[in-house]
């Protein structure tokens, strides 16, 4: 048995044969031409016949995975017309007197190489993307018809690296799973291939040979594990995973589309948390109706420096995309106490669950904090954001917040940047001192989210980290569930929404207790959202 390691697309159990990706390769030959004027036309006509390709694609991706995701075709339109890459091919051509494939190629290595040295992963993402272009170029100026493997199936689909416009063609009748040797979790096809549910896994590496074609693998899409030919504990292993993977499934589809509302008439949302864009896939998979936590702060605890705006933008762009029209509650960070960053260079605390932390440290280091809200607006042009704001005490940090705010917009209108106006924006009730002003915060936003792990450790005054204490830790302690009925009563009082994204949420036995408070929306991990809602359906 041969194990490879790699990075986990979409979730999933798949067992069955190895099918390498077959392609028609193109080999690209340096030709001199006399008639460069006649060479540019060829490009220009190839140009034309790739974007009506394209427009195919983008119709039929629309029907399979929605519009978000068909957008990608029309991004490689624009490519197509990007003055930049035009201008490339078209010096080169003149300039060098070649043909227009060398022209092509030597222009998709270059932009390729460019996207994958810069340090944003989401443009690094961008090369594949060129390479899809160049290649439907190549293939129109070689009369290759471009038609995408026959599959016998079903299949596990292994390839070097698969593009957008493989992935959508595919059959997915037919394909079991698909593993690459190299790729980004950013990439479109890693977009897609989480909203088409085909489990998948990236970036194997070169261990991932030929030589596997037609053996029989085990594909973990959970935990990002290849095995060849597996033994018969793993195949074992691996046969009883998959089983309770379609248990889940077999739940999902008696319960997918249908709303949240108890016997009795009353209806709840149920949304799923998430610490990373690899996580949307599982929202998905598990028909959470939106995303009620995304804890911003494990960009900052992945990254060995601040996260730069533009880093920023292109996951919350993504995870918005992705979600297509969802609500995605995207919570500033959250560094300090237990979560620490050594550049931030906070220091030793004596009380860190006390101290320098959260929205303390955004409204004290406001250059960071601004660049959190300028990518979390400029992404809000792409979906429903909702922005929330971590241990709040007082309405005069809500009021400066909501400054900042109004300074961001400012910088944002003036240079003529799009968002939207009306994103939602909230506040974490986690401390007494929220609770017991809820009624006045209520005034000052759109919507509470009860984050119950640390409104527990503040109100008993137990140090959550402390395993010592477990024995004197209660979550169901009647002052907490106190403090989360008189938040209810606040927010409804101003007429507004509350929710609860901490642990509790997922604490079936109280599911009863927060539909009796009014609680609006419960937010819980991807694999919670169906035994909640069936709970839920069940009250």
């Amino acid at each position: 048995m041969i194990t490879l390691e790699g990075k986990s697309v979409y979730g999933g159990i798949a067992i069955g044969k190895i099918a390498f990706y077959k392609r028609d390769e193109i080999t690209i030959k340096r030709c001199h031409v006399e008639d460069t004027d006649q060479e540019v036309k060829r490009f220009e006509e190839a140009r034309a016949r790739a974007s009506l390709e394209l427009q195919e694609l983008h119709d039929k991706a629309m029907e399979d995975v929605g519009e978000a995701n068909a957008m990608i075709f029309e991004i490689h339109q624009m490519m197509l017309e990007d003055l930049d890459y035009v201008e490339s091919v078209v010096n080169i051509i003149t300039t060098q007197e070649v043909n227009a494939e060398y022209a092509i190629g030597t222009t998709a290595d270059n932009f390729a190489a460019m996207f994958q040295a810069m340090d944003d992963a989401y443009m690094q993402g961008r090369a594949a993307d060129v390479k899809d272009v160049s290649e439907r170029l190549l293939r129109v100026l070689c009369e290759s018809d471009g038609s995408p493997m026959a599959i016998d199936g079903p299949v596990i689909i292994a390839a070097d690296d698969l593009v957008p416009s493989e992935t959508v063609q595919l059959d997915k009748d037919k394909v079991l799973s698909f593993v690459t040797m190299y790729g980004s979790s950013n990439s479109h096809t890693a977009i897609l291939a989480r909203t088409m549910n085909i489990p998948a896994v990236i970036g194997a590496g070169e261990g991932l040979r030929q030589e596997y074609d037609g053996k029989i693998a085990a594909v973990d899409g959970f935990e990002g594990r290849i095995y060849i030919e597996p033994d018969a504990p793993t195949m074992e292993r691996m046969k009883k995973k998959q089983q309770e993977d379609m248990a889940q499934k077999e739940l999902l589809q008696q319960l997918k589309g249908k709303d949240n509302i108890t016997a009795g008439g009353q209806k709840i949302n149920v949304y799923a948390n998430i610490g990373n864009m690899a996580d949307v896939g599982a929202v998905l998979k598990n028909d959470a109706g939106g995303i009620g936590l995304f804890r911003s702060e494990f960009l900052y605890l992945e990254s060995s420096t601040y996260p730069t705006e533009e880093q920023q933008f292109g996951v919350y762009k993504t995870v918005a995309e992705n979600m297509a029209g969802r609500k995605v509650i995207i919570r500033t960070l959250d560094i300090g106490a237990d979560k620490q960053a050594e550049y931030f260079g906070l220091g030793k605390e004596e009380n860190p669950a006390l101290g320098y932390r959260a929205i303390r440290i955004c409204l004290t280091q406001t250059d960071i904090f601004k660049t959190q809200l300028r990518a979390l607006y400029r992404a809000s042009a792409f979906g429903q954001i909702a922005i929330m704001f971590p241990m709040i005490i007082s309405v005069a940090e809500v009021r400066k917040i909501k400054e900042i705010i109004e300074e961001v917009k400012a910088e944002l209108r003036a240079g003529g940047i799009s968002f939207r106006e009306d994103v939602e924006i909230g506040i974490m009730i986690e401390t007494p001192a929220a609770v017991m002003v809820s009624r006045e915060l209520a005034k000052e936003v759109d919507f509470f989210s009860v984050g119950t792990n640390d409104l527990t450790q503040y109100t008993l005054a137990i140090d959550r980290q402390n395993e010592k204490l477990d024995d004197f830790y209660d979550a169901h302690h009647p002052a907490v569930l106190a403090m989360i009925q008189m938040a209810a009563k606040s927010a409804h009082a101003e007429g507004i929404w509350i929710g609860i994204c901490g642990e509790l949420a997922a604490d079936l036995s109280l599911t009863g207790t927060f539909l009796s408070m009014g609680i609006d929306e419960l937010s819980v991990s991807p694999g919670m959202v169906l035994p909640l809602r069936k709970r839920i359906r069940e009250s």
